[in-house]
């Protein structure tokens, strides 16, 4: 019986809930001295002074570090489409432009007298404005980078023209934004730097990381202390949660290496979880204009969409995440015209980086929301209007003209699901009730049709499996696990192609000397590459296992198979005669070799996972509270190894895409403080707040890999948010309106009723 398509309970779980994981906290030398960074306070100044001398002079303290005495340099952004001139020192020098930029590192024997010793740092500053508001910051009033003369940091420009409406019968427009939101993973950052001899003498850097990409942090690493790629070590350990936040090294990361090396003793750092939230990249941040016209019959011809994106301070990977948003721009919808523009900007703000979905909710959310406007103005159900505009499933495989090569995609079969399962008439019967009826709360219906791309880059993977003497396996991945369940679905595969027991195969990632490379995880990309490779290199070893088995046999290769319900080789139509998986590895290790492979898997291109979520909400009259009744997704990922996995990662997707709807929101005043800076002030669901989710399974396995799988660990956000949203305007539309602004907090839907 194949193990692929069963809910084989997670491997890892026993430990997590039990003994609790190991986090880079928890490991590296018991002597390692504490870093504390000195952090600013204001969001835009000019750094006079750093005066470190009555910190030097507290208990405890080694040393202080500031950009001067460590000799850092400001560099330009990693990525060269970014504005180069826009330059960021790993400790602040010469400007600060966001509250919580690092300026000084106190190092010191405890944690508690680091904390002590930064608070005797004292740095001068010279306030200068501040621009928080990204439709400010394009107008360059305020720069952020002098020398750049803007604040532009990167641009799509518009391919439209004015003209291309004249032929729609109905043009809606809507103005609207996607909120800045907080990354917060359960597991704050933190790192481990040691300096040491290798056994040839040559002074070797280990560190231990929080990160999605340990092989990437190690290039990163080696190129920032300028030493040879193999004098860099990273280990990651357990990870507490990632989203896009943790994808490589920060500035406090490439500090902690520096001073390390400048001491000479290991050191270490754990953040709080106010730093996290203000150091740790934040997501979002974009506002649209938005213009859709088409017939009165429902169908859509034009559509443009003008964003701005907010980079934050410095220019990193989300000022480049709109590249993504005009790539799936038309989403599930055979749209005509196609207008897309982008320009990203600085900001004095936490930077902008990637977080589930990261560049595909931006293109999602607004499209759903004006195409529920449009269908509003013309009088016609929101399912109805999707349907007439679906790209049918023989159009597939499909270009786009934002150049998305497609794979496969069944979009009305997917809604069709949903409107069953749901009673979808019946809930518009009730709605209606309820309207008529003045004491009862009203009820919003919302849909999200959305498709998205995974694995963008089509980046490949590396996986390795070795099979032992003793019949047990050990499989290795340059993917990297954050709670995803990789050591049970690759386990999965391996026991699928080999045979051997799922539970005698070991699953190790995350030590870039163990694993020889790697790409890491991200995109949602990990089980259809990872995965993909690990399928790979176990038919490798089958095939070398083959050959060893024809001579402890004495027969042809040819002539050997392998009965994968019991795992043992034997000869065709001499079943009695057989060969175990130890047999064979003893055979081949007594001959001086290991029965192992490895591979490097290279997809044929990105996968586009698709589906269809109906939200039920609630609204109260009297106090404008949401409440979340009924979740139902169809989400298509295409072949589904492990049901159980496929859920939680479906379930933890749909809870975000809810939170950031309804309540998540970083917040900032006008002078660029924070004012949502802890878990206090900063809200997110927990598992009150959200209804226990429908997932109505449907699969459409792609032909970009051997296994047939899609990503999914980003599509319910990408699909749950939208629909969120819909159905509180849908809740609201008989009164009028049309639109309320994300977060849709009890104060906006209360005044959205109450103008």
């Amino acid at each position: 019986m194949s193990m692929i398509g069963n809910r084989v309970i997670r491997k890892e779980d026993p430990d997590f809930l039990t003994v609790g994981g190991k986090y880079v906290a928890d490991v590296g030398p018991a002597d390692a001295l504490h870093v504390t960074f000195v952090r600013s306070l204001m969001a835009h100044a000019e750094i006079l002074s750093i005066e470190t001398e009555d910190a030097l002079e507290m208990p405890g303290v080694v040393g202080v570090f500031t950009a001067a005495n460590l000799g850092l340099e400001a560099r330009p952004p990693g990525m060269p489409m970014l504005n180069q001139a826009m330059l960021r020192t790993w400790l602040a020098s010469d400007r600060v432009r966001f509250v919580g930029e690092p300026i000084a590192a106190v190092v010191s024997e405890t944690r508690a007298q680091g904390v002590d010793a930064a608070e005797m740092v004292f740095v001068d500053y010279e306030p200068l404005d501040a621009v928080v508001d990204m439709r400010e910051s394009i107008k360059d009033k305020v720069l952020l980078f002098p020398a750049a003369g803007t604040n532009l940091a990167w641009q799509q420009p518009s391919g439209g023209s004015a003209e291309m409406f004249d032929d729609c019968a109905v043009v809606v427009e809507l103005e609207m934004r996607n909120p800045r939101m907080s990354v917060a993973p359960m597991e704050p950052r933190s790192a481990v730097s040691v300096w040491a001899p290798n056994a040839d003498g040559r002074i070797r850097l280990t560190q231990w990381a929080c990160t999605q990409f340990p092989h990437r942090t190690k290039e990163e690493l080696a190129k920032g202390m300028g030493v040879e790629l193999d004098d860099v070590h990273v280990i990651t350990p357990d990870v507490g949660g990632g989203f896009g936040g943790k994808n490589g090294a920060y500035p406090e990361d490439m500090v902690l290496a520096a001073v390390g090396r400048e001491l000479g003793r290991p050191v270490r750092w754990t953040e709080t979880r106010s730093e996290s939230m203000l150091a740790l990249a934040h997501a979002r941040a974009v506002t649209y204009q938005l213009k859709m016209g088409g017939s009165r019959d429902g169908k859509i011809s034009t559509y443009k969409i003008d964003l701005i994106q907010d980079g934050g301070a410095y220019p990193t990977i989300g000022c480049v995440l709109p590249m993504f948003t005009r790539i799936m721009a038309l989403g599930v919808y055979a749209i005509e015209k196609l207008d897309f523009q982008s320009n990203s900007v600085v900001t004095n703000t936490s930077p902008i980086g990637a977080y589930r979905g990261a560049g595909r909710p931006e293109a999602t959310t607004p499209l759903e929301r004006i195409l529920d406007l449009f269908a509003m103005e013309i009088g016609i159900d929101p399912a109805e209007v999707r349907r007439v505009n679906f790209i049918p499933p023989e159009a597939f495989p499909l270009k786009t003209q934002t150049g998305a090569e497609m794979d496969s995609g069944e979009y009305a079969k997917a809604m069709d699901l949903v409107i069953e399962a749901a009673d979808y008439h019946g809930l518009r019967a009730e709605q209606q009730r309820r309207r008529e009826d003045p004491t009862a709360k009203l009820l919003g219906l919302g849909w999200s049709t959305y498709v998205e791309v995974t694995n963008p880059m089509s980046a490949s993977e590396f996986g390795s499996m070795e099979v032992r003497p003793d019949g047990s396996a050990l499989v290795l991945t340059g993917s990297s696990s954050h709670g995803q369940g990789h050591h049970t679905a690759f386990a999965q595969l391996a026991a699928d192609v080999t045979g051997i027991p799922f539970d005698k195969i070991e699953v190790r990632h995350g030590d870039t000397d163990e694993v020889a490379r790697g790409g890491g995880t991200g995109g949602s990309r990990s089980l259809q590459v990872g995965g993909s490779a690990v399928h790979e290199a176990s038919e490798l070893v089958v095939n070398q296992a083959r050959n060893a088995a024809a001579d402890l046999l004495e027969a042809n290769p040819a002539d050997i198979v392998l009965d994968v319900a019991s795992g043992v080789f034997a000869v065709t139509g001499s079943p009695s005669i057989s060969k175990t998986w130890a047999e064979v590895a003893s055979q081949i290790e007594a001959g001086g070799d290991l029965l192992k492979a490895e591979t490097d898997f290279q997809p044929t291109g990105a996968t586009f996972p698709f589906g269809a979520h109906l939200s039920v909400v609630e609204i109260d009259r009297d106090t404008g509270e949401v409440t979340v009744l009924r979740h139902i997704a169809c989400d298509d990922a295409g072949t589904i190894v492990n049901p159980l996995i496929f859920d939680g990662q479906v379930h933890g997707g749909v809870a975000s895409g809810i939170a950031h709807t309804l309540m998540e929101e970083f917040v900032y005043d006008d002078e660029g403080n924070p004012l949502t800076g802890n878990f206090m002030d900063y809200a997110f669901t927990s598992a009150a707040e959200v209804p226990s989710f429908e997932r109505i399974a449907m699969e459409t396995p792609t032909n970009r890999n051997p296994l047939g799988a899609k990503g999914i660990g980003e599509a319910g956000t990408i699909g749950a948010g939208p629909a969120v949203h819909n159905a509180v305007v849908d809740a609201l539309s008989h009164l009028g309106v049309r639109h309320v602004e994300m977060p849709t907090t009890p104060a906006r839907v209360w005044n959205a009723m109450n103008p």
